[in-house]
């Protein structure tokens, strides 16, 4: 199926270069106007070149996206020119790597500040205008540091898990208008990554083979809720999941229960991805366990009617009958 964006407004930042640069392009090669965003003006005013020089649409617009009065502007001007705001693509980045027990403290609120914060105050000035129209495609660019931890980057990981919840939240909250929102975890040899790698391990995780992600994620009938993970031509998708777990109740030994219940509680087999938090409150209140323990209870108390005397062995699920006859 084609994937046209054609009269799509796209605000793009850190597209200065790399992931950016190369989402910007792909998103004007399907017919997106595209806002360039970055801090360097000579790689944002030769991205937007390129893309005209090649038939497309697009403009720069130098600004830190930690600059909130500069955000809006930049959204303002960008549906003053061309109408609407459509696809908003959260790539903007910094690096401050070090071991927790190393870091400074203004380093790590520096890369919350620009990856979280940063998508939150672009989002936030784009959102109206997707609720006005009654569309819109957001993607914030998460990491598998995020999703699965890296040695040495607990701050950058912190932020990358944020926009992860920000996402499952903006999605729920955006489908009556329109708004599909996502998260991308590229894995991709960009400047952000010199150093961190050797060339035989970046070779081949060239940034032009994550992008079609985000055009897919910005195409019309393009999912929400989803974690795309891309990286060197391939695709896969994340998932945030909860197993089925035991119900030990409020048993004086509870801690102990699970303590010895981990392979249980982490048993896979039955697990679900919920649709929205409240998903977890339901599973638990309406738990397999607590519910065949209530059962229980109410056979128990039937017996005692008829006068059959019940020993529990402690706080087990075991329940011996001892008949009066």
């Amino acid at each position: 199926m084609s994937i046209d964006l054609s009269g799509r407004v796209a605000i793009v930042t850190g597209a200065g270069g790399g992931l950016g640069r190369s989402h910007a392009l792909a998103l004007a090669r399907y017919g997106a106007r595209v806002v360039v965003n970055d801090m360097s003006a000579a790689g944002a005013d030769a991205v937007a070149t390129e893309i005209r020089a090649e038939g497309g649409e697009a403009i720069a617009w130098i600004c830190s996206v930690t600059d909130r009065e500069a955000v809006q502007a930049m959204v303002t001007d960008a549906v003053d020119r061309w109408g609407s705001i459509d696809i908003v693509v959260n790539n903007a980045g910094i690096l401050r790597d070090r071991t927790f027990a190393k870091m400074d403290l203004d380093d790590f609120a520096a890369v919350i500040d620009v990856h979280l914060m940063g998508s939150v105050n672009v989002t936030k000035a784009a959102w109206p205008y997707m609720r006005e129209q009654a569309y819109g495609r957001v993607i914030f660019t998460t990491s598998s540091s995020g999703l699965y931890g890296n040695f040495g980057q607990s701050n950058y990981s912190a932020a990358k898990m944020a926009l992860v919840g920000l996402m499952q939240t903006l999605a729920l909250e955006g489908e009556k208008s329109g708004i599909r929102v996502n998260c991308l975890a590229p894995s991709a040899a960009t400047q952000m990554t010199e150093g961190l790698y050797s060339d035989e391990a970046l070779r081949g995780l060239g940034s032009d083979l994550v992008s079609p992600g985000v055009v897919a994620l910005s195409a019309e009938d393009a999912p929400t809720r989803t974690i795309l993970l891309a990286g060197a031509g391939a695709f896969e998708q994340a998932h945030v999941t909860m197993t089925r777990g035991v119900y030990v109740g409020a048993a004086p030994d509870a801690a102990e229960q699970v303590q010895a219940s981990w392979a249980e509680i982490s048993n896979r087999s039955a697990e679900q991805v919920p649709a929205s938090g409240a998903a977890q409150y339901n599973h638990e209140v309406q738990h397999p366990g607590r519910i065949g323990r209530g059962r229980c209870c109410a056979r128990r108390g039937g017996l005692k009617r008829r006068g059959a005397r019940l020993l529990l062995h402690g706080s087990s699920s075991s329940i011996l009958f001892d008949k009066v006859l």
